[in-house]
């Protein structure tokens, strides 16, 4: 850490300096544009020497004039019209003080000290435009450029689409107001579906996936059930009455030291109603079941990750009948409700502390798109499987608050403190997803993988 400390210092000072050298040229584009603007693109009279001496006063009393409006302290990716002003006053500053100096030092051997009223003047406007236009398209270049692929340290990968399988059927999803789950029905949504029935039990997150869903697929045919998983009579009935020929099952709970303050819920939960869905889906038929499981199912020291992988078993038994039953493991997934990911932005709009709890620790990360892109992928597959994603090399959670941090526009351990909590009760430094051929087989769809445990 204190490595990483020093490092960021160092950084910020580079980055400064880089900084003060862009506006200086920018400064002296802007003076020497307004020479050849004020002589009509000819040498001045008195040449051009006394001209590039003047300019160490006028690069001088500009950058102070920054300094004291404190545009240093302003980060150029977060440039926004709202810090007008404050460029505006640096460089007015800087006019009146050029200006003064000129009425004080009248006469013309004077010149090599100060440049003319007439060049100040137009430099204010040429400098107000070029300091605040160039932030402004600096700002914008950032954040387009400035990706969760950036954060991952990995290319996206998009999934082709599932949409011949689902096309025309009636798919549960369970969760649905979650964050895999809204995603889940928004994609399955664009495929043309006959009917998706969206099971959630928590009524603000079901009225906000249903009012989207109506408003961007106003022709799909959308039930929004407000019931708990739990409650097996209602989902009997909701099964007897829509005959769903898919299940995506998402709901669940998923926060680690909340199911290990917990376990008797997050068995219940996560394990119980998984089983009572499944044997659901067997009496009426249900063609295809799955399961969104967890790399925390891997070798689980948590009580979260043994209720995942309890539950992949249990459907794995279930006497399936007509019905074929797969789990769909991955790993942390980018800004769902939970991760890491809201925690860091929340505490960086904050200006709090970044929670890091060890500065080993690693997880794999996929973003949402990448996560339901497979569960649809496998949905379309037939065999009874566990599937894992190749999601390359994990990212280092200090690492990523770092990059968080920097995305926001700020500078680690300088603006906003990264503080060591400690590892949380269940909780690994390292999470396993292991698709090595000891372990797994390649599927014809890429970077899926079967796991051969089950």
């Amino acid at each position: 850490m204190n490595r990483r400390r020093r490092q960021a210092w160092l950084q910020f000072i580079a980055g400064r300096a880089c900084g003060i050298t862009v506006d200086l040229a920018m400064i002296a584009a802007a003076y020497f544009s307004a020479v050849l603007l004020r002589f009509d693109f000819q040498a001045p009279r008195w040449g051009w020497r006394p001209m590039a001496v003047s300019f160490i006063t006028v690069a001088a009393v500009h950058l102070l004039s920054l300094a004291v409006c404190g545009c240093n302290s302003l980060q150029w990716r977060r440039t926004r019209m709202r810090d007008l002003p404050r460029y505006l006053s640096a460089a007015l500053m800087a006019c009146a003080v050029l200006t003064a100096i000129r009425y004080l030092t009248p006469l013309e051997s004077y010149t090599h000290i100060r440049p003319p009223y007439s060049i100040t003047l137009i430099s204010f406007v040429l400098v107000s435009i070029a300091l605040v236009g160039w932030r402004i398209v600096w700002s914008w270049y950032w954040e387009s450029h400035f990706t969760d692929e950036m954060l991952l340290s990995r290319r996206v990968r998009k999934m082709g689409p599932a949409s011949d399988f689902l096309k025309g059927k009636t798919v549960m999803v369970t969760g649905a107001g979650g964050s895999i789950g809204s995603e889940l029905v928004r994609q399955v949504a664009e495929a043309s579906p006959k009917t998706i029935l969206m099971v959630e039990r928590g009524e603000n997150a079901l009225y906000e996936i249903d009012r989207e869903i109506r408003q961007v697929f106003p022709a799909v045919d959308v039930k929004s059930l407000m019931i708990d998983i739990n409650n097996l009579e209602r989902m009997e009935k909701v099964f007897a009455q829509y005959r769903p020929q898919i299940v995506l099952h998402a709901a669940a709970y998923k926060h680690v030291p909340m199911v290990e303050m917990n376990p008797d819920e997050g068995w219940r939960n996560n394990t119980e109603a998984t089983r009572s869905l499944a044997e659901a889906s067997v009496r009426h038929k249900v063609q295809r079941f799955v399961l969104i499981s967890t790399d925390k199912a891997v070798n689980p020291v948590s009580v979260m990750g043994k209720t995942k992988l309890a539950a992949e078993r249990a459907i794995m038994e279930t006497d399936s009948g007509e019905t074929s039953f797969c789990a769909v493991r991955f790993g942390n997934v980018f800004g769902s409700s939970g991760s890491v990911v809201r925690l860091f932005r929340e505490q960086i709009s904050r200006r709090l502390p970044v929670t890091v709890t060890d500065p080993e620790m690693k997880r794999y990360f996929m973003t949402i798109e990448e996560a339901v892109g497979l569960v649809l992928q496998a949905a379309s597959r037939s065999e009874r499987a566990v599937y894992t994603l190749d999601m390359g090399e994990p990212v280092k959670i200090l690492d990523l608050a770092e990059a968080m941090i920097r995305q926001s526009g700020f500078k680690p351990y300088i603006d906003i403190p990264i503080q060591i909590t400690g590892v949380r009760p269940g909780e690994k430094l390292f999470e396993e997803l292991d698709i090595s051929e000891k372990s797994a087989y390649k599927t014809d769809m890429a970077r899926i993988y079967v796991n051969k445990e089950v």
